[in-house]
């Protein structure tokens, strides 16, 4: 029976060229967006599986209240981690501290790159569960070892022997190779982690770190833990809630409160509110499967839209078929089984589809996806995949097309009139309005970028460049480096920051003031600059005036944002006296925000300061006279005479600013991608459809081309219809659309208005959209010679 089954399905499929043809390109287009976008979920949501303990690991992190918001970070003081291990060890099997992923520059030989790496303690990398490929991790204890990624000891040493050699890091230390571990996959929160040293190092190199161990109020390092089996992270949070409170009296004005945050959650639930994780890539999970789940249905609903259009001509089928014994179960089987042998050809269509565009998927999502061909779990994903499609595609044909009547069929009377349309032009309504909320959404992401593009940004980003202070030479030549790159000619000023200038990476919550409330905590964002910096990157001063050489009482002056101006509450704050981890300083200007972190989001107030000794950045103006290329070669020489060995390593602000919105842009892509993709899928249906419905209605035409209609009469007689459809489907388009892009835009402080012409602009696409699809048909029709069309008659 089966078997018989299947030769009538293929029978049909082959004796309908043209309809199995739009059947098959509309659900391979739909199976294959699904099948990306199921790739793309699971890679989501299986972040940081890679190691073996992702079930226990957590971040330690805390929140803090200050003027009535609970601010929450990753970052944490060097104590705590001590403190921890003393109090509740038992709860732990393993406690590490980090310093932040940074750039070093490594050299052995003729090699010298940069890559970026981690100080670590030495039992961090067995608690990721790095698989060592040489040596082990357990010498980490050395402060002067080092272990490497795979790839990293193959780009210093080549196919030599690593182990025992000897690198240096920063033209300055050096380390030798005792361990090299497998390159960690990029779908892990320690990617980028290249290279592993020594917490140890770390601690006895650099003074502030040394000076911060018993230091409860600078939270500038991160920790990480294990914890014990059978202890879960609720209760140990519980545990561990009110540490720091009662190990340092002193931030108790903060309210500070320590929690684990489970590595399952690092990726997908990032994003805090006033203490409460509130998003994060998790809407990004949402949004992508229900675009995948619609653009499937699409397809399906094209599937059961022409399935019952061609009723008429399998009606008699159906009742020659009841008539000699065939029940309604089998007919409704064969029907499924028709369905279902589509739903397989497309799979394997959509499987070659999608994997020729998988490479552009992975640009554009920032993916590194392969195939799981060798996967029998894959598989069999697949297999299920198909059948609920198929399934689902036939589903309604099967049992429209099976509920004949074989009397009426066998008379010539075909189950027709409103109960018969009724079902298909719900169908497309339902694309119509999927389609036309893509629409709508796609337009409302590239304005909301758009919109923070436009936003003022503070600084003047065109020729200003980033070189990162990384070695000790840069440090302290600095003074010398400026005047020799300032003769060339080739650059307007330099300076240095201890902050790219579009991020603020120190904060400080010890300001007062005259007049302050005691109650008002004065937390500040804090950058360390040098006198040129202000003239550098193009400040606007709002008041006052910038830092000068002139002036040797700068040493003890402020320039404040405006932000910072408001939050102190004085109009005019210069010449105001601010004091600052005990020292006074003054306020000599007031300058226009900058945007420093997300352009989504309102701007920091921040404290600017003469540092040098904080710098890590040296800043550059590059002469707009000039090439930007022939600049850089011409002062690369430069940098080289200074910091000899290391490799000339530069960033344009202009291209870091745009980095802010890459997030937001491959939303914005991907949208557009499927929105097309929802489009062609509708047309396709939308095109098989009239097809059908113009050839049902070719002698009514012919009739009244004799009778004196005109093209245009015909062409308005076919897509009235649809065009009414389409605005029923506006109507339901807009309000869903409107909410769920007015819930999506309260994520970001700075946004667009949800206008009326975007709603009014998605509409008018879909009517001429329709129109283009239906009246290509319809004219074709029209054109036909009315007596070929009724010579039978």
């Amino acid at each position: 029976m089966i078997r018989n089954y299947l030769q009538i399905a293929w029978r049909n499929l082959t004796k309908n060229t043209v309809f199995s043809a739009i059947n098959l390109i509309g659900l391979s287009m739909g199976m294959a967006t699904a099948i990306l976008l199921g790739l793309w979920l699971w890679d989501e949501l299986s972040f940081n599986r890679y190691h073996q303990h992702y079930g226990r690991l957590a971040r330690v992190m805390q929140h803090q209240t200050a003027n009535g918001q609970t601010f929450t970070s990753t970052a944490t003081p060097l104590p705590l981690r001590n403190a921890l291990a003393h109090d509740f060890g038992g709860d732990f099997s393993h406690i590490a501290l980090s310093s932040w992923t940074e750039d070093h520059i490594l050299a052995y030989g003729g090699n010298q790159f940069t890559r970026k790496g981690n100080c670590v303690e030495a039992h961090f990398p067995a608690m990721m569960s790095l698989k060592m490929l040489r040596g082990t991790s357990k010498t980490l204890d050395d402060p002067t070892s080092v272990i490497l990624s795979e790839s990293v000891a193959r780009a210093l040493f080549g196919g030599a022997e690593p182990i025992n050699k000897v690198i240096k890091v920063d033209n300055k230390h050096h380390f030798k190779v005792t361990g090299v571990y497998e390159d960690l996959p990029y779908s892990t929160e320690f990617r980028d982690v290249s290279f592993m040293l020594p917490w140890n190092f770390f601690l006895e190199t650099t003074p502030w770190v040394k000076r911060s161990e018993t230091n409860w109020g600078n939270n500038s390092f991160q920790l990480f833990a294990e914890i014990a089996p059978g202890a879960t992270f609720e209760g140990l949070s519980a545990k561990i809630e009110n540490i720091k409170a009662r190990h340092a009296p002193d931030e108790a004005r903060l309210d500070p409160r320590i929690f684990l945050h489970p590595m399952s959650r690092w990726h997908l639930h990032s994003e805090w509110e006033n203490g409460v994780a509130v998003r994060g890539r998790i809407q990004f999970v949402w949004l992508f499967g229900m675009i995948g789940a619609f653009v499937l249905l699409l397809a399906c609903i094209n599937f059961m839209n022409l399935s019952t259009a061609r009723s008429e001509r399998r009606a008699k089928e159906v009742g020659v078929r009841k008539a000699v014994g065939s029940g309604r179960r089998q007919l409704i089987a064969q029907f499924l089984l028709e369905s279902v042998l589509m739903a397989v050809l497309a799979c394997i269509s959509a499987l070659v589809l999608a994997n020729l565009l998988l490479p552009v998927f992975n640009n554009i999502a920032d993916k590194r996806i392969a195939f799981p061909w060798s996967s029998g779990v894959s598989w069999a994903v697949a297999l299920g995949f198909t059948l609920l499609t198929g399934l689902l595609a036939g589903s309604y044909p099967a049992l429209f097309l099976s509920k004949f009547n074989p009397v009426k069929v066998l008379k010539g009377a075909v189950y027709g009139g409103k109960a018969a349309v009724l079902p298909r032009q719900i169908l497309v309504v339902t694309q119509f309005t999927i389609s036309i909320t893509f629409i709508i959404g796609t337009l409302v992401v590239l304005r909301q970028i758009q919109h923070a593009k436009d936003r003022p940004t503070g600084f003047q980003r065109a020729g200003l460049v980033s070189i990162p202070l990384n070695t000790h030479e840069l440090r302290n030549n600095y003074d010398v480096l400026r005047e020799e790159l300032l003769q060339t000619g080739a650059v307007s000023d330099i300076s240095e920051t201890s902050s790219p200038v579009d991020e603020v990476w120190s904060n400080d919550a010890s300001f007062s003031w005259p007049g302050k409330d005691p109650n008002l905590v004065g937390d500040f964002g804090t950058v360390g600059i040098t006198h040129e910096y202000g003239k550098t990157v193009g400040w606007r001063f709002t008041q006052g005036r910038d830092f000068s050489r002139r002036f040797a009482t700068d040493s003890l002056a402020i320039v404040l944002n405006e932000s910072a101006a408001e939050f102190i509450g004085i109009k005019k704050p210069v010449g105001m006296n601010i004091q600052w981890n005990g020292e006074h300083y003054t306020v000599v200007g007031v300058i226009a925000d900058v945007i420093a972190g997300s352009p989504f989001t309102p701007a920091r107030p921040t404290v600017y300061v003469l540092r040098q000794d904080w710098a890590d950045f040296i800043y550059i103006k590059l002469s707009p006279e000039k090439n930007p290329g022939q600049i850089l070669s011409a002062i690369e020489p430069i940098f080289r005479k200074h910091s000899p060995g290391s490799p000339f390593e530069y960033k344009f602000a202009d291209d870091e600013y745009d980095r802010k919105f890459r997030a937001e842009e491959r939303i914005g892509q991907l949208a557009g991608i499927f929105t097309t993709l929802a489009i062609l899928i509708s047309c396709l249906g939308l095109f098989g459809l009239v097809s059908f419905l113009a050839e049902q209605r070719r002698k009514e035409i012919g009739i009244r081309k004799v009778l004196g209609a005109s093209v245009a009469s015909v062409w308005a007689l076919l897509s009235r219809d649809f065009v009414v459809l389409v605005v029923v489907a506006s109507l339901l388009a807009v309000p869903v659309s409107y909410y769920v892009l007015s819930g999506w835009l309260e994520n970001y402080a700075y946004r667009t208005e949800l206008s009326w012409w975007i709603f009014a602009l998605g509409i008018v696409s879909a009517l001429v959209i329709t129109l283009c699809t239906v009246g290509f048909q319809a004219i074709k029709v029209a054109l036909l010679n009315p007596v070929k069309t009724l010579r039978s008659e």
